[in-house]
């Protein structure tokens, strides 16, 4: 059966999971307010502008009501008393007395739309530059917190969901900041002046709008909630159905050797008529929440019209045509920004979930490496002797697991020293080990006798070079990934460091020879050209002790014969370990040491050991000649 999996989570980044408005979780989500401290003036001239933005637009339909009035016959010799509305009184202005002029109403609805247009760019503007900048704050602070994580981390996370603490998640923090934020303090501005302005305008009419909206709200929020709930499951379920097809193509030789066709249509076939059934459920919903919302909706302005009309009808508190009109398109707003809250504190809950995870990443202990480009200290610079006392070990995740038992080795300055033994004795650990990817459980590691908890990691791994078996290069060009082994290195030693590693010949047959793009992970390069790469960064650093992961063991002849070549002008005058599994290309080894169930078993040359007829090394020897 096909599984959600890597494809599927990528697909589902985009809908942030939700959390629960709590006092804990707010605490959280303020904690990431301090990267907008730096930009404070804006945000509260930001939220000043939102303030006046709220009160122009709520000052249109007031002046579109007096608009009516003033076109109204014998408009201006209306004026009926105040006495009977007590919030009149309390601020000593009466809004549906105030008669103007229609000119003088036009030029003041002119006046309103310009203010109205400058608030609401000031108000877009300054929130968006806070929100970007202290985004980019954000996300420089979260990468660099990821990048001094230690392997064990990454062994444990997949890079996709790293990815998307990256990208959607925080994508919806800058969104919370830039938009939410803006329209839910707009909001409450306008919630706050719009229900003080129909109060004045009438509060009998107030009352009888307030008695009727907010149940209308509320069961448009029930629906919302059910609709939202459907949608996810449709998005879920679509995603499994590109998980099988996705699964199916990529696998499509093992389908067709197993002829396993009518099978996976009917797999197919399952997933997207589940998708049909949500799909049509979440319609009747939707049909549902639309017709009770026509009804709903435009009976509530017919019923406050009603009544409006009756006021106006019998002159009551000297009710206009006008009033009514400022009435009702203020009390649109009113009802819209009300019903606005529901998808906002939606918005809030994924922020919180988003919030959550990135404070999580935050909060965790990293490496102690350097973040600014620091240069080697003569203090801790080695010479290239290397000693392992005692060391055993176990991998954090599996801590039941020891991978290496009481190990100790020496390697003195300028030797080659050879790891070999079976598939998971332990020698690529050892590897790890040495460059401090991980930390012994027990004994010590020593570097010319500093013990290598004394030594800075930055410090010690500026002195350190690795080329793997299998090859990563970045994405740029030939000269951008030489470069990365010394990035202060100038063009010249770029190009000698290429020369030494047998690449040159075939970088300058490219047309953009150094600027030419090697790909995703140097997919444009061949094999043998990616090591080559690989070997001419490792030159450019020249570092003190080199770690080699078999760089030829998967080349042609012709390919092997360079890159050794290569590898022999690396080697020299530094202390070198060889993790082998072609043993032929360790003859030469200053010393060879077998490792077999994380322990040394057999150590000497090559000489020595395949003397020893009952030895490992010499079983793998003759494996191998066989």
């Amino acid at each position: 059966m096909a599984k959600r999996g890597f494809n599927s989570n990528i697909e589902q980044q985009a809908e942030v999971e939700k959390v629960k408005v709590s006092k804990e979780s707010l605490k959280e989500a303020l904690v990431l307010f301090k990267y907008i401290k730096p930009y404070q003036g804006k945000f509260i001239f930001g939220l000043v502008f939102i303030a006046l933005s709220a009160i122009s637009t709520l000052a249109f339909p007031v002046l579109l009501g007096k608009m009516i009035d003033a076109a109204s016959p014998g408009s201006s010799s209306a004026l009926p008393t105040t006495a009977n509305n007590p919030i009149q009184n309390q601020f000593g202005f009466d809004i549906k007395n105030l008669h103007l002029g229609l000119n003088t109403v036009l030029l003041l609805i002119f006046i309103q739309l310009g203010l109205q247009t400058l608030f609401s760019f000031m108000r877009i503007y300054l929130f968006t530059e806070v929100g970007e900048k202290s985004l980019a704050n954000m996300r420089k602070d979260l990468y660099s917190k990821l990048l001094t994580m230690p392997m064990s981390f990454y062994t444990e996370q997949r890079v996709g969901e790293l990815s998307s603490r990256i990208s959607s998640d925080l994508s919806q923090i800058q969104d919370a900041i830039s938009l939410t934020l803006a329209e839910f303090l707009r909001g409450l501005f306008t919630l706050a002046v719009g229900l003080s302005v129909i109060f004045l305008i009438s509060t009998k009419l107030a009352l009888t709008m307030l008695g009727v909206v907010p149940i209308i709200a509320i069961l448009a929020v029930v629906f919302g909630m059910r609709i939202r709930k459907m949608s996810r499951k449709a998005q879920d379920q679509l995603a499994e159905s590109g998980t099988i097809v996705n699964e199916t193509f990529q696998g499509i030789a093992i389908v067709k050797a197993f002829s396993s066709e009518a099978n996976e249509i009917k797999r197919y076939t399952k997933s997207v008529f589940g998708v049909v059934d949500t799909a049509i459920t979440n319609a009747r919903y939707r049909g549902a929440f639309v017709s009770f919302m026509i009804f709903g909706v435009f009976g509530a302005i017919a019923f406050v019209m009603w009544v409006g009309v009756g006021m106006v009808q019998s002159g009551e508190d000297g009710f206009t045509i006008g009033n009514l009109t400022m009435f009702v398109i203020i009390s649109g707003f009113v009802g819209g920004t009300f019903a606005g809250f529901a998808d906002m504190f939606s918005q809030l809950q994924k922020t919180l979930g988003a919030t959550q995870r990135v404070r999580e990443m935050l909060r965790d202990k990293g490496e102690d490496v350097d973040l600014i480009e620091t240069p080697l200290n003569e203090k801790y610079k080695i010479a290239g002797e290397v000693r392992f006392e005692n060391v055993a070990f176990a991998y954090p995740g599996r801590t039941d697991v020891t991978v290496l038992n009481n190990i100790s080795l020496t390697a003195t300055k300028g030797q080659q020293i050879a790891l070999v033994g079976p598939s998971g004795a332990g020698k690529s650990t050892v590897a790890s080990l040495l460059l401090q990817f991980y930390h012994t459980t027990q004994g010590n590691i020593f570097y010319d006798d500093k013990n290598v908890n004394d030594i800075p990691l930055s410090q010690l791994r500026k002195q350190l070079a690795y080329v793997p078996q299998d090859v990563m290069l970045f994405g740029g060009t030939l000269f951008e990934n030489i470069a990365y082994g010394n990035p202060n290195a100038s063009e010249q030693e770029v190009i000698d460091a290429a020369k030494k590693a047998n690449a040159f010949d075939f970088i300058m047959a490219f047309p953009e020879k150094m600027q030419t793009i090697v790909g995703e992970r140097g997919i444009k390069l061949s094999g043998g050209q990616r090591q080559r790469i690989a070997i001419a960064r490792a030159i450019l650093k020249n570092p003190a002790i080199l770690i080699l992961d078999e760089a030829t063991s998967a080349l042609d002849s012709e390919s092997e014969s360079l890159v050794q070549e290569a590898l022999d002008n690396l080697m020299q005058n530094r202390t070198t370990f060889v993790i082998a599994h072609r043993l032929s290309t360790i003859r030469k080894a200053d010393k060879i040491i077998v490792i077999d169930k994380g322990t040394v078993a057999e150590q000497g040359t090559h000489e020595e050991l395949i003397k020893n007829e009952k030895g490992i090394y010499k079983r793998l020897v003759d494996l191998q000649a066989e």
